[in-house]
């Protein structure tokens, strides 16, 4: 637990007194356009079938490429929104992590007056900017949460048909819970998210275009920088707003990182062939010691040339305590 605060802290280097001047310029990400797109209710049936998980060539854990076999199931149409949260919200009165200040105990080396309640966002650097920190374009914000996505003074009035961020896992568990539906697997996401393609790099391909036209929210432009918002949204986007895959499934690249409900190890290993030994939480380098889940489906901070995370076969480890300004999801439900 004291490598995850640390994670934070590296992040934390905003005071209070420039949390104003951080959400004016991460709002500017936010995009302007708050129109509804499209709506279909009701989950999508997603057929099972027999797929080739992973990639070669690009990144180590999408290595080896594995046969996996996905039973038939229904799959949100949709990342959950503002709304449907705050429908849980209201009904159960559930409090999410970033919400909670953290506990004195599972930081034994941290004062008391150090824990404070918040979430890490993405703020766009100037150009002019010198900086060289681990965590570039990441700050800790006291106050930041799934009700104020930038921090205090932030709200999602008027984005109701935004995807919701700043959940931790434990959060997308209790939703769907609620909801009598579960996290999907993270082979499910994965073969939901091909469409019934197989070794395309894309879902729709090999381009992120179709008919010139971009079917995913991603960043254009020179990544921290500048995001030229040529897809038609610079930031996040409400839900549904580029085109559904053969599934009749939205956003499953692009716009936010979905949590699964799959452990993270650094490599594909084939059902029943888990090595003994490893931790049960799983395992990331990056961040050993810390429980990690797989996030799946890149976000709009995903950057062609910088950050090839927006394909099927891309994977991500992520602090199973920590939600950030990118990372929602969508449930799925048993046949």
């Amino acid at each position: 637990m004291n490598k995850r605060f640390k994670f934070i802290v590296l992040i934390a280097s905003v005071t209070l007194c420039s949390v104003f001047s951080i959400f004016v310029v991460t709002n500017q990400l936010q995009s302007p356009n708050t129109q509804s797109c499209a709506k279909q209710t009701g989950m999508a049936f997603v057929q099972g079938g027999l797929f080739q998980m992973g990639a070669g060539g690009i990144y180590l854990e999408e290595t080896p490429m594995i046969n996996v076999k996905v039973k038939s199931f229904y799959m949100s149409r949709y990342e959950v929104s503002n709304a449907h949260f705050s429908q849980f919200v209201e009904e159960t009165g559930y409090v999410t992590a970033a919400e909670k200040l953290p506990k004195l105990q599972d930081y034994p080396n941290i004062s008391a007056e150090q824990l404070t309640a918040g979430s890490a966002v993405f703020v766009k650097p100037s150009t002019n900017s010198q900086e060289n920190r681990p965590m570039f374009g990441w700050r800790f914000i006291e106050g930041a949460s799934w009700r104020q996505p930038h921090g205090p003074n932030s709200s999602i009035q008027g984005k109701e048909d935004y995807p919701v961020v700043h959940v931790a896992y434990e959060d997308a568990l209790a939703y769907a819970t609620w909801k009598g539906h579960r996290l999907p697997t993270e082979a499910e996401f994965e073969f939901a998210s091909r469409g019934g393609m197989q070794g395309q790099k894309f879902a729709t391909g090999n381009s992120l275009t179709l008919n010139n036209k971009f079917v995913a929210n991603t960043w254009q432009g020179a990544f921290p920088y500048e995001d030229l918002a040529e897809d038609g949204h610079s930031g996040l986007a409400p839900v549904g707003c580029y085109p559904q895959n053969p599934y009749g499934l939205y956003d499953l690249i692009g716009n936010v990182w979905e949590w699964t409900n799959s452990t993270y190890y650094p490599r594909h290993f084939e059902e029943g062939k888990l090595p003994s030994g490893l931790p049960e939480e799983g395992y990331d380098s990056r961040q050993p010691g810390v429980p990690v889940g797989v996030i799946k489906g890149g976000s709009f901070l995903c950057a062609e040339g910088v950050c090839m995370r927006f394909r099927p076969a891309a994977r991500q480890a992520q602090d199973t305590g920590l939600g950030t300004s990118h990372i929602g999801f969508r449930t799925v439900k048993d046949i």
